[in-house]
């Protein structure tokens, strides 16, 4: 961890990874018809390599994810205290395809809140991971 001036701190991926597995939901940040879109997720690690989200075949959201370059983005705030972290992935986004990978990845403790079936899984993985923290006042 380092300083960013006097109020930021800069968090290296060790803790990152431990951030990102403490959070339940995460968004996914992927270009649609051109423009920035934003996908709230639930989503799980496979391991220290991948963000893993399951989305329904054939959706609008798993189509624009098909090989992309997305950024995921995972944060936890207190207003009260005026402190808080964010920690950012960026990798390219694949479907899994292999049924013996969809069948572990399925095993995984990964329920998605949205009603309907999401049977199918995307993975992105840790490329780059980036994190700052609010720490409190001093």
């Amino acid at each position: 961890m380092t300083s960013v001036g006097e109020a930021m701190e800069t968090l290296g991926r060790e803790e990152c990874v431990a951030l990102l597995r403490s959070a339940p939901v995460g968004r996914v940040v992927y270009t649609d018809q051109a423009l920035p879109a934003i996908q709230p997720v639930t989503f799980v690690l496979d391991g220290d390599e991948a963000v893993v989200v399951r989305t329904a075949p054939g959706s609008k959201f798993d189509a624009a994810l098909r090989g992309a370059i997305v950024a995921f983005e995972v944060d936890a705030f207190d207003p009260a205290a005026r402190t808080g972290w964010s920690v950012t992935v960026v990798g390219q986004a694949r479907a899994v395809t292999d049924p013996a990978e969809a069948a572990r990845l399925a095993r995984l403790p990964l329920r998605p809140w949205a009603p309907g079936p999401r049977d199918h899984f995307v993975r992105v993985p840790l490329w780059r991971v980036t994190g700052r923290r609010i720490p409190s006042a001093r």
